[in-house]
């Protein structure tokens, strides 16, 4: 369904994160949101009320659908957050662990 596509020149390089503890594969330059859909996943987090299952919907960054824990860190958008070699990806449920204060 999703297909990364090389712009004039460019070359595409694959970088490895780990999603939910599996290695996988992934084009440098793409989003979180844009992997896991390419993997086929159908939801990426469940909500704290009904836990419902929600997956990347607008990939833009507006819905917060797309909530999941990056490299630690709960309530990313998996849509606006570009994949880095190495990174921690995993599935949230409800809102997820507190975000540490980093300062």
């Amino acid at each position: 369904m999703f297909k990364q596509l090389a712009g004039d020149n460019a070359k595409i390089v694959e970088v490895e994160v780990i999603l939910n503890d599996q290695k996988v594969q992934a084009m440098e330059g793409m989003t979180v949101a844009a992997l896991v859909l390419a993997q086929g996943v159908r939801a990426t987090r469940s909500t704290s009320i009904s836990g419902s299952k929600r997956a990347p919907f607008c990939m833009m960054g507006v819905c917060y659908e797309c909530l999941m824990i990056i490299d630690g860190k709960a309530n990313q958008r998996s849509c606006a957050t570009i994949i880095k070699n190495g990174m921690r990806i995993e599935f949230q449920q409800g809102v997820g662990r507190a975000l540490e204060d980093v300062s």
